[in-house]
Formats: C-alpha cells, structure tokens, sequence
C-alpha cells in the first residue's frame, strides 16, 4: 500500500491533487453551516484562522506531505495538550489555565504523520462519563438523532467525524470512552492496550485504565491512525490464510441486550456464520466482578488527582461526575488493594480462555442510544448499562475494536472485536474482516 494511501489531497489516478488549505477550507466551511449551538456543542473550541495556517504550512513540508496521514484532518479531544490551547477537559474549572507550552506525545505524532488538528472537541467533564453529557460546554447531538445522546466521553470527537468535519477523532479510553460514541454514531473505533501510546500531556483520569486512540469511519484508518500513535508499522495482515475462529462472549456482555441490539447482534453472527467463520460460545466467569473493581480503581485515581479541588467542583463541576469521584471517599482500607487482585486474576484467565480464538465478539453497547431526557432522569442506571461492556474489557487489560451493526435507516449499534493486551494488530485485522461482512447488510 502506498504509504499516503489514506490522504484526502490525493486521488487513485493520481492525476487529481488538493492542497491542506483546501481540505481545511472545506472542513470549516461544514462548520459554518452548522447553527451556532450545535457547533459550540461539539467544540470547545474552533479556531479557523488556526486551522488554515496549520494546513499551509503543511502544503509548504514536502516531508510531512509525504506522511501517512498527510492532510488529514483530526478532531483533538480536549484533554490532550496542544501547544498554545487551553486544555480544558470539558470543565470550566480548567477554562482559565495557562495555555499548553507543547503538543501532547499523540497530537505531536499525529502532526509528524501529515496530521491537521482540526478544533479542540468537547466530552464528558475529566472523561468520567459514557454518556457524553456536559453541562458547561452543552451535549452534542447524536448523529442519528439529535434528541439521543452522543455517547462520551469523546462525545464531540465522534460527531465531529459523523457531520464530515474531520477525518478522525483522536480520543481517550478508560472505560470505553472511543468505543461507545463510536457505536453510538456508526463509526469504527479502536482501544490500544494500554501500554501501546504514550499518555505524556493527557490530562489523566485513571493511571490504572487510560488509553489513547481514534475514531474513523472505518477500521483501516483507525488503523492508520493508530500506527502512528504507537510508533509502530502495521505488519502484515494475519488473517486470511484459514476461516476465524471466534469466541461469543455469553457471561454479562449479551445480558439486558435491547430489542435492536439484539437483533442486529443475531444478524452478524449469521453474517459471520454465512461467510464460514467459527462461532463459538464462551464464558469468563471472573468478569462479573468487572463494575465493582472498576469503581473502585477509577474513582480511586480520579479522587488522588482531582482531591485539591473538589470543593470548588461542588459550585463549578458536574454534579454527576464529582459524585462518581467522591464516592473514593466512601472506600474501606484495603479495598483498592483487593480490586487490584482481583483485576489481576482476571487478566490472566482471559488471556487463557482467548488462547484458542482469534478474537471474541460481543455488543458494543447493549442498547441503542437512549434519549438525552431519559439519561438525565436516570443517569446512574443507564450510564453504567453504557459503560458496561466496554469498561469490562479495559478490566481485562484488552484491546478492541468496535464496528457498526445495524441496517441502513436503523439507529446505530456496535459490535466489538477484543483480545487481550499486546494483540492489537491481530485484532485489528480481525476487526477489519468482521467489518467487511456485517457492514454489508
């Protein structure tokens, strides 16, 4: 593949080229038509004077412009560091901080690659939610449906990329925070193992669970993406040889599933099935503990970094989120200690129980998303039912991907493709088949 395959200022006959300024121009120019409430939802901030310059000066680097990414436009969660920005992480406390002195490792990457950071997406306050409600900034509309939820935390990213304005969005992953507002919106997304990008000059919220990757309209460009972030070569597809063997996660992740999920989730494992692909039925039964112990251990980090301020969140943060890091507070002695154990056991069985697949499959999400009115009448229920199945996996320390499901005219659902930590390239590809097959409905 040519190393600029995915960029938008060339086209397959090579006989048609664009400029960054034009690619730029045509991204803002979508922004303009949007209501000013709707963009100001999505963006905490978008500078368009910036954006043009940065695309220039891309158009004068003949070395970036032959970069993997070149031209590409990325939609940069607000908790990611760019130089001469305010790193907000979706909270007014944080709006009158000096400006960032450097880009973050990931934004710094993506720029090398031919990358162009397209507005500073909103999301969820300090990415402690799945739901993507804000109340500082306002709750981007689904992309299907403008009285639905986004799905957080990278809730502005993901429409960024639905509305057409960006290529990608970079986002961060705690608890599924890529995954479900990429379900949620019918796009591809991508949780690395954790350990794979550099988390320098992201405005932490776990150190036990926070990730780094994108959301696109598909898997190879997350791929793309996420080749950069991780400073890796994609290697060459492992797939394809023989039929995939894959594990249908029956404990928990297929519990409470929604008429529509559950339908669109039977329709893909016939699709699967039809195409030859092994389906096999499988249980973990250490993931029932995945909710408590991921309570404990995020509110735990969260609370160590965000204590110095927590009275001043009780008039200025979201209600919601500082009682989700106030409950640290309510924790017994060991109890952190214990839920790390527990976490630790539970790696190892997955990674055991994964040995004999090439990935196992789930629902993203086990509902499509739900009203904006209905979340904030009952935010603890359905924001963990949200949180659910993806946080499970980043109990599992795994890596996975998220593909949409659902019929054309249908609202979005997901189907998640994961293994355990280290396999991304290999989920990855698996992704990318799955993708090829259900998307095909």
């Amino acid at each position: 593949m040519p190393v600029n395959q995915f960029s938008p200022l060339r086209r397959a006959s090579g006989r048609l080229t664009f400029r960054a300024a034009d690619h730029a121009s045509q991204a803002i120019g979508r922004v303009l038509d949007l209501d000013e409430d709707v963009a100001g939802r999505i963006f905490t901030r978008f500078d368009a004077g910036r954006i043009v310059a940065e695309a220039e000066a891309l158009d004068r680097d003949p070395a970036r412009l032959a970069g993997p990414l070149a031209g590409l436009l990325a939609a940069i969660k607000d908790l990611f560091d760019e130089e001469g920005e305010v790193t907000t992480s979706g909270s007014v406390h944080f709006a009158g901080n000096a400006p960032a002195t450097r880009d973050a490792v990931a934004v710094e990457r993506l720029r090398a690659a031919g990358a162009i950071g397209c507005g500073r997406t909103n999301m969820s306050e300090f990415a402690y939610s799945g739901v993507g409600l804000n109340p500082h900034y306002g709750t981007p509309p689904n992309s299907h449906d403008p009285e639905r939820i986004p799905g957080g935390s990278t809730s502005g990213g993901a429409i960024a990329v639905a509305f057409g304005i960006a290529d990608f969005a970079l986002g961060s992953d705690t608890g599924g925070s890529v995954r479900i507002p990429a379900a949620f919106n019918a796009l591809a997304g991508f949780k690395p193992t954790q350990a794979a990008v550099p988390l320098d000059g992201a405005s932490p919220l776990s150190g036990t669970y926070d990730s780094v990757g994108p959301l696109a309209l598909d898997i190879a460009t997350c791929a793309a993406v996420h080749a950069v972030l991780s400073g890796e070569d994609r290697p060459a597809p492992t797939t394809g040889d023989k039929p995939l063997r894959l594990g249908v996660m029956r404990t928990l992740l297929t519990d409470d599933m929604d008429k529509q999920v559950k339908a669109d989730f039977e329709a893909a494992l016939k699709a699967l099935r039809d195409e030859g692909i092994e389906l096999v039925d499988v249980e973990l039964a250490e993931i029932a503990q995945a909710g408590a112990v991921n309570r404990i251990l995020v509110a735990s980090d969260a609370h160590a970094i965000h204590r110095g301020y927590l009275d001043a969140l009780e008039t200025a943060g979201d209600p919601r989120v500082l009682k989700r890091i106030r409950a640290a507070e309510s924790f017994g002695p060991g109890e952190a200690a214990a839920a790390r154990q527990t976490r630790a056991e539970a790696i190892v069985a997955f990674a055991d129980l994964a040995d004999g697949f090439d990935a196992i499959i789930a629902p993203t999400v086990p509902i499509v998303p739900p009203l904006l009115e209905e979340v904030e009448d009952d935010f603890d229920r359905l924001n963990a039912l949200v949180l659910r199945n993806p946080s499970t996996i980043n109990f599992l320390d795994g890596c996975a991907a998220t593909v949409p499901m659902h019929r054309s005219g249908e609202l979005p659902t997901g189907l998640t493709i994961f293994g355990p930590g280290g396999r991304d390239w290999h989920v990855l590809d698996v992704a990318e088949e799955v993708e090829a097959i259900v998307g095909d409905r």
